[in-house]
């Protein structure tokens, strides 16, 4: 062969071969964390091949530059390292696509200094499949489905949520780092309170966590305000959910939160059945005094309640039913950062009646227009009547990143009653309706700035409706009234932690709340419309430290508010909070709480016959106004001031609380404290002073939890205009006992408890004709001195008991009954007196509930 064509083939095959290294270059000089889908179209380039893919599969994953020469290699080392499928269908086109599983594993490392943790727990969520942490940090699970949540907890760190495609097996695995947490006065004192999944707090609140809620007696679901009545200082005096009285205080008094929006309506049936789904409700917080400064309103207290806030990997729900109502819940996954969150129930009242609907009905409508008319007995009368409730929650839930987290929350409570009256021998026809609603959303952004510094921002928007409609003689007299009470708000808070030992909360609240009262009667003509708007803006800061022996956990802080009513005042508010806990001795807690707190809605009683009897009260604003106007009366803002002090001792299996504490409030209106007597209409405008104490004493094993709990309280109004002016509050319970016992059994609990108190204050006409005063037009009652008499005393026995069963290996079921008032003792609730038409004095009795059983079946998946 020639030299110049052996130099030509040679310096050919050069060319060829650098060629061929120069696009094999291109390809590894690839950097790490490189976009898979950009790898795969150069691939195509290089080796003139095609690949098959669903773009969203793709899309996110990153790669280090793989490994290898051919294309063989090269693809074995993308499977390896995200561990998708790859298919080669022939020489030139290959397939990918992800696998429903993988294998993942992980380093977990503080990032303090970056120390290997052991022992952390790592948990597949909606799963059973769990592990922990070797002494290197490290772990590894087979066979996880790639979207599920994967939660890492480990003593003294936040936990961490990350998905299983985070974590897919790579050489080295994964490192994650831990973020400690300083979250110190998180600590739970007691675990155990009187039932499981109650627990009492370092501040004094109480937690009720309703997924490990036990029994209680008369209970068959963690109804959240039934629960709260079983603590010390918490009872509701006409044994209704809509009128919690907290340390003597009135509901009105109570701020209740529901995903942080403020809630007008809390009851069904017209307050005996609490109106929020207890199994998406995750945990309730209970506060009596030594609150938060970034809460405001409430004298009496808080009801602050959450539903779930984190995403599950998979579908959860359930659904259940009972003499009552039936309903359903459930959390949908959409992705691994989206879910959806829902609940539902109705009654099924209108559907068939029941002996617990009975019970309800006669407890319900005493002494209102619809008993009277269906009391009646005349068989001219025909009647029909409907009555039904429903609620519906929706929530969803969207994890931005790692760092931040969106939350919208949608709420609407619903009680409808429509009642028709007709005569058989005359085309008289009588109707009633009464509607009552309240509908609110809002949401929360979370947000994780950097290990220290986090803040929360949340705005809702709530409305509460109560309309009445009474037609009476085919509409020949009409009486149409309303109440409708609209509110918004934001709130920002941020959260700084100082040092290991001091957390700094500030924050910014800005709420308007408008209401309206309106009343129309055809005959005779009158017509009020109410309407009043105030607005808050509120500034907040607190600090919180904890000792670094954990004997002293102390929180202090203040609330200034500027108040402005559009037509009457605007006023500056100051309220200092504090809040000290001390370790005196092993198991031996101190506690003392103070705090200083205004609110400007309240809610009336006008008359007796308000909204056809049923739903007495109606909100109105403060309006700080020196004449008193039908309909309107003199409302001052109403402030309080609390103290207390108390001491706890936990050890074992026994739990020992005392504590005393006083409260005042001042601003109190006599038409917003249900006054029955001379002083029902007069507006006077006065306070009341509550001196307390609580003892409670727990006994508690695997097995029992045996309470004893009792109240005192010495609660006295003050009002300068009436004779005499300090006499008892309405609310004036002097003592109060619980006694009560649990047992679980395997799948078996049972609960029973006995409730006693001594007799509410209520006022006696004067004896004989002196009872009558024939001098005024219309004739009046001559009443003796206010509330100078007592019911008798209260006594309530109860009973419930439940059996947790599987149906198959996904679903679980409990059936339960529960009877109210096994005695079926008759406990006078109110005593009042009214004149009838012959201008005789009648006295009316409010009964308490009877005897009522009640059944249900649940299914949980």
């Amino acid at each position: 062969m020639p030299k110049t064509r052996h130099n030509s083939i040679l310096l050919l095959y050069l060319i060829l071969l650098f060629a061929f290294f120069s696009g094999r270059a291109q390809v590894a000089t690839f950097p790490k964390n490189i976009s898979l889908v950009s790898y795969i179209r150069q691939l195509e380039e290089d080796f003139d091949v095609k690949f098959s893919y669903v773009d969203e599969d793709l899309q996110p994953l990153l790669v280090d530059t793989p490994k290898g020469n051919s294309l063989e290699d090269i693809l074995n080392d993308i499977q390896n390292q995200t561990q998708l499928i790859i298919k080669k269908l022939s020489e030139r086109y290959y397939t990918l696509s992800k696998s429903t599983t993988v294998d993942i594993c992980a380093f977990v490392l503080d990032n303090y200094s970056e120390n290997t943790t052991s022992g952390a727990s790592v948990e597949v969520l909606g799963s059973s499949i769990s592990t922990v942490t070797d002494m290197n940090g490290r772990f590894s699970l087979t066979n996880i489905p790639r979207k599920a949540s994967i939660r890492i907890k480990h003593i003294g760190y936040k936990p961490k949520y990350v998905t299983a495609e985070d974590l897919v097996s790579k050489n080295p695995c994964t490192t994650l780092l831990f973020s400690l947490n300083y979250q110190q006065l998180d600590e739970v004192v007691v675990y155990k309170f009187l039932t499981t999944g109650i627990t009492k707090q370092t501040d004094g609140s109480i937690t009720l966590n309703t997924e490990d809620f036990g029994i209680l007696p008369g209970l068959l679901e963690p109804d959240v305000l039934q629960t709260v009545q079983a603590l010390p200082g918490i009872k509701s005096i006409d044994e209704t959910v809509s009128d919690i009285n907290i340390r003597g205080g009135t509901n009105d008094q109570n701020l209740i939160l529901w995903d942080d929006i403020k809630m007008y309506q809390s009851g069904h049936f017209f307050g005996l059945i609490s109106a929020f789904n207890p199994y998406l409700t995750e945990h309730v917080t209970i506060i009596k005094d030594g609150t938060s400064a970034e809460y405001g309103d409430g004298v009496s207290g808080i009801i602050n309640m959450q539903s779930k806030n984190k995403i599950a990997g998979n579908f959860f729900g359930g659904a259940g039913i009972n003499m009552i109502s039936g309903d359903l819940f459930g959390q949908i996954p959409i992705s691994n950062k989206l879910a959806f969150q829902f609940s539902a129930r109705r009654s099924i009242t209108d559907l068939i009646n029941t002996p617990t609907y009975n019970q309800f009905v006669k407890r319900a409508f005493q002494d209102t227009d619809i008993e009277s008319f269906s009391g009646q007995s005349n068989t001219d009368i025909n009647q029909d009547e409907k009555f039904y409730f429903y609620d519906f929650t929706a929530k969803v839930l969207y994890d931005i990143n790692e760092q931040h987290r969106a939350r919208f929350s949608f709420i609407n409570i619903n009680n409808n009653l429509e009642y028709t009256e007709s005569s058989v021998s005359s085309s008289r026809t009588d109707q009633s309706n009464l509607n009552q609603t309240n509908l609110s959303f809002g949401g929360n952004l979370e947000s994780k700035w950097t290990d220290r510094f986090s803040t929360k921002l949340n705005a809702y928007y709530s409305n509460y409706n109560l309309d009445s409609e009474n037609r009476i003689n085919n509409g020949q007299q009409i009486l149409d009234q309303r109440n409708e009470v609209i509110e918004t708000s934001i709130k920002l808070n941020t959260n700084y932690e100082l040092t290991p030992t001091l957390n700094w909360l500030n924050g910014y609240q800005f709420s308007e709340v408008g209401v309206t009262n309106f009343t129309d009667v055809t005959q005779p003509p009158y017509e009020s419309n109410i309407k009043g708007v105030i607005r808050t803006n509120s500034l907040y800061s607190e600090i919180s430290y904890a000792s670094p022996n954990k004997k002293l956990l102390a929180r202090g802080g203040g609330r200034l508010n500027y108040i402005v009513n559009v037509k009457y005042f605007n006023e500056f508010i100051i309220e200092p909070r504090l809040n000290l806990s001390y370790e005196l001795y092993p198991n031996l807690q101190l506690e003392v709480k103070g705090e200083f707190k205004n609110q400007t809605t309240n809610q009336i009683i006008d008359l007796e016959q308000n909204f056809l009897g049923i739903e007495k009260r109606r909100w109105m604003l403060s309006n700080n106004k020196n004449d008193t106007v039908p309909g309107n009366p003199n409302l001052p803002i109403v402030k309080s001031k609390q103290g207390s002090m108390g001491i706890n001792y936990d050890k074992g299996q026994w739990f020992v609380g005392l504590e005393g504490y006083y409260k005042e409030v001042n601003g109190i209106s006599t038409a917003t404290q249900g006054f029955q007597n001379q002083n029902q209409f007069n507006g006077e405008i006065g306070k009341y002073d509550v001196k307390g104490l609580e003892f409670l004493i727990n006994h508690k094993n695997n097995l029992f939890s045996t309470w004893l709990s009792y109240a005192y309280n010495l609660n006295n109004y003050t009002f300068e205009d009436i004779v005499p002016n300090v006499f008892p509050n309405n609310l004036d319970i002097r003592h109060t006992l619980t006694f009560a016992s649990t047992y679980t059994y395997e799948n078996l609990k049972i609960g029973i408890g006995i409730n006693y108190r001594t007799g509410k204050p209520f006022t006696k006409p004067q004896e004989g004709a002196d009872g009558i005063d024939f001098t005024t037009f219309p004739v009046s009652i001559n009443y003796q001195e206010p509330n100078s008499s007592r019911l008798p005393d209260y006594l309530r026995a109860d009973a419930s008991a439940i059996y947790d069963f599987n149906l198959s290996h996904k679903v679980k079921a409990a059936v339960g009954i529960s009877l109210l008032n096994i005695l079926n003792k008759n406990n006078i609730l109110n005593t009042f007196y009214r004149l009838n038409e012959q201008d005789e004095v009648e006295k009316i009795e409010s009964i308490s509930l009877g005897f009522t059983p009640n059944v249900s079946f649940r299914i949980r998946f």
